[in-house]
């Protein structure tokens, strides 16, 4: 995400000039590796990694080597949920941010294009995204992100938190997309991490009643434990007919999606966060006549400053899913992890 540039940075205390990360060489194969630490650009900061959130695009291209068009062809770095310390700064950036405790939006648009101008720099053609070939993500012991893109944050704010401010910025981009405001009616398809999030952001947000649904009952009732008012067994209870403000889809299966839809009311909102099937059948005579407004969710822009204000006031909750700690070297257990039981959110420890 980096190239050298010929002027000198600011460092911290004790910067090195080598750094361990964890590689992955090929479709299930990751190796620990020594590199040489990533050069600053003016503009950029070098970060301490201190932890990195294990995200499903991860463990997909760990199992499956790619990402519809995006195919890892070359060694990748994994890892995008980042938070750590700033450890050094380019020669434009203000040195009192050396040592200041970050969380890091791991993407860099080019700032210049008609998307990025409107405000909308996720969408931006040419945007750079941590561990999204054949831009190198964040299982390493340092890193680099643009100034502005490193969010100081709060002493009460864990690492761990810091770190999932990525996926609590996928979950608030959700709500903001689907209009949530106090009163809302809502529901939320998965009630993995990220429906778990939106569930919680669907409260900061202030709804009121919050359903979510999910097959396995575990997730249900700690669904109901941190963000939502109401659990529904995907297998055995029916959601149509809810008449809810909006629905967001945080599971991609096709089922959930269509019965999802079945219960917007008129005018309501429909919000795709899940990764499914590229195509799926959808009731659109149902859409149509309820005028109901549909779209996807890509990232997000310009959420970091809320997700902070948010955790730091006590209204939304990460910690809680952490479920599991893994150290560099283990990386690769922490990309098998969701697969256990009750496993909810992995971190790695780059620096351990």
């Amino acid at each position: 995400m980096t190239t050298p540039t010929a002027q000198s940075p600011t460092l911290g205390a004790q910067v090195p000039a080598t750094m361990r990360a964890s590689i992955l060489k090929r479709q299930g194969d990751m190796v620990l590796e020594t590199l040489s630490v990533p050069q600053l650009e003016p503009d950029q900061v070098l970060v301490q990694v201190a932890a990195v959130g294990v995200c499903g695009s991860d463990v997909h291209y760990y199992e499956h080597g790619r990402i519809g068009d995006y195919v890892v062809d070359h060694p990748l770095i994994l890892g995008h949920e980042l938070s750590g310390r700033i450890a050094a700064v380019g020669s434009a950036v203000d040195p009192a941010r050396i040592g200041k405790r970050v969380a890091v939006e791991p993407q860099r648009p080019c700032r210049i294009c008609k998307q990025c101008k409107a405000g909308r720099y996720n969408l931006c053609p040419e945007i750079e995204f941590y561990a999204t070939p054949p831009i190198d993500g964040a299982f390493a012991e340092y890193v680099t992100i643009q100034s502005d893109f490193a969010y100081d944050i709060p002493d009460s704010v864990s690492d761990e938190a810091a770190a999932l401010i990525e996926p609590l910025s996928v979950g608030l981009w959700a709500c903001e997309r689907a209009a949530i405001r106090p009163g809302s009616r809502v529901l939320i398809a998965g009630a993995g991490p990220i429906g778990i999030i939106a569930a919680q952001a669907a409260r900061a947000f202030g709804a009121t009643e919050i359903y979510i649904t999910d097959i396995a009952e575990d997730r249900l009732t700690f669904a109901l434990e941190n963000g939502a008012t109401h659990a529904l067994n995907a297998r055995t209870d029916s959601v149509e007919g809810l008449d809810v403000d909006a629905f967001i889809d945080a599971s991609g299966a096709a089922q959930a999606v269509r019965s999802g839809i079945r219960a917007v009311g008129p005018a309501g909102r429909v919000i795709l966060v899940g990764l499914g099937a590229d195509d799926v059948e959808l009731p659109v005579s149902f859409i149509q006549n309820r005028e109901i407004w549909l779209s996807g969710v890509f990232r997000y822009t310009n959420t970091w400053p809320l997700a902070i204000q948010l955790i730091a006031e006590g209204k939304v909750d990460l910690d809680i899913l952490v479920t599991g700690k893994f150290t560099l070297a283990q990386s690769e257990d922490a990309l098998k992890a969701g697969k256990q039981p009750g496993q909810l959110k992995a971190v790695v420890y780059p620096g351990r």
